[in-house]
């Protein structure tokens, strides 16, 4: 990100990260990260390299989760897309049926399951990023995720007002892969991917009127996140990685 924004806007963004981080430090909730960034992406994009590019300054920054989910409507091009599922692809278009939009598009970024940011505009981003940050410490909930062996213990509580319907999400995903690319719109090219993710999976919906446990099993070394969102593509409500 620091390549691609001002200076100026970067310390902003982590200025801004530090502050959501000392107020979820002092409401003792376990509410890291607090803003969640969908990448829509594809290895047979030629647009995305950018946006793939920006995941890793993302990464960079306290108090922000980026996820990329790569979505396989490009491997007819001629390169087969090994990150690419169909899933992920289903998530995009839940998005876009929430949006009202009739279309989908890569790279295309979604913050806090509500902010749609179409192609790659760092600086609208960053807006939005900041905006969601400053709106943190209003989350009336507390989130915890604890590794246990192969287990995942997941545990939630209400402490305000929250939507009447909620689901509970577990995300693998790996936080680094470097794949070269040899047919297709970006053929010859070497991209670096952040936090690509693996498995979405809803484990538990929840209403938010008695304490949420949940013990969810975990197999193999990718990391672990949990997201509490309105429905499958309404607004994310909650977040937090768990400690490997």
């Amino acid at each position: 990100m620091r390549q691609v924004l001002s200076g100026l806007v970067f310390a902003a963004l982590t200025a801004t990260s530090a502050q959501a981080q000392e107020a979820a430090r002092g409401q003792g909730a376990q509410m890291t990260p607090t803003v969640v960034v969908e990448l829509f992406t594809s290895q047979g994009c030629s647009s995305c390299p950018p946006a793939d590019a920006l995941m890793a300054e993302l990464s960079e920054l306290d108090g922000v989760l980026p996820l990329s989910l790569h979505v396989d409507y490009w491997d007819y091009i001629g390169w087969k897309d090994a990150f690419a599922q169909a899933k992920f692809t289903d998530r995009q278009r839940a998005y876009a049926r929430a949006a009202g939009e009739r279309s989908i598009y890569t790279p295309q970024m979604i913050v806090q399951g509500v902010d749609h940011v179409v192609g790659f505009k760092p600086m609208v981003l960053a807006e939005q990023i900041t905006r969601r940050q400053a709106q943190s410490g209003a989350v009336p909930v507390t989130l915890h995720a604890v590794k246990q062996g192969t287990s995942l213990e997941i545990s939630a509580q209400a402490t305000g007002a929250l939507p009447p319907k909620m689901v509970v999400q577990l995300v693998r995903f790996d936080p680094h892969h470097r794949i070269e690319i040899r047919r297709g719109e970006n053929a010859g090219r070497i991209v670096d991917y952040t936090n690509t993710v693996t498995e979405w999976t809803p484990v538990a919906d929840w209403d938010g009127k008695a304490p949420l446990s949940v013990v969810v099993p975990i197999v193999g070394e990718a990391r672990a996140a949990v997201i509490l969102q309105v429905r499958e593509a309404g607004a994310i409500v909650a977040a937090v990685v768990a400690d490997n």
